[in-house]
């Protein structure tokens, strides 16, 4: 899977409208200097988040933006597709073609599985994984997904 600085860096300015309580609301500029990025690159993130109704702005000098819904019905699945896009197996299988215009296994191919599964499993688990699941410290976090990935606490 790859992850874009467009997904990255859209994620966490959700993430820091996610921090502040309902209804305040977080300039551009602020998000900007939190991150450590330009404001003209926040506003672009936050204007395909608010196109994919994730945020709102509010215009004016006191204005800025804000979460649409709680952060515990945002989820990361429909953060990348605001920003960017899951590569699909299409796609892999596309862009690997050798020397041919398509790959000499289009027909028949035992490794399109592999990627069928994974882009599945990574996109089930985007959707299941909501931005408050995120608030918390590091260590916190990795323990919560860990635990629901079955790799901590067997």
């Amino acid at each position: 899977m790859k992850i874009t600085a467009q997904e990255e860096y859209g994620l966490r300015c959700l993430l820091q409208l996610a921090r502040v309580p309902k209804g305040q609301l977080v300039s551009v500029r602020e998000i900007a200097e939190k991150e450590g990025l330009s404001a003209a690159y926040v506003e672009k993130l936050l204007r395909l988040l608010s196109r994919a109704g994730l945020v709102h702005s509010v215009r004016g000098v006191k204005g800025g933006y804000t979460l649409n819904r709680p952060a515990s019905q945002l989820t990361l699945g429909e953060t990348i597709q605001a920003l960017g896009r899951l590569e699909t197996t299409d796609h892999i299988c596309r862009s690997f073609t050798g020397n041919e215009v398509a790959c000499v296994h289009f027909t028949n191919c035992g490794i399109r599985s592999v990627w069928s599964g994974l882009t599945a499993y990574i996109q089930g688990f985007l959707n299941k994984t909501t931005l408050d699941t995120l608030l918390d410290n590091e260590y916190e976090v990795s323990e919560r997904l860990g635990k629901r990935l079955g790799v901590i606490g067997n």
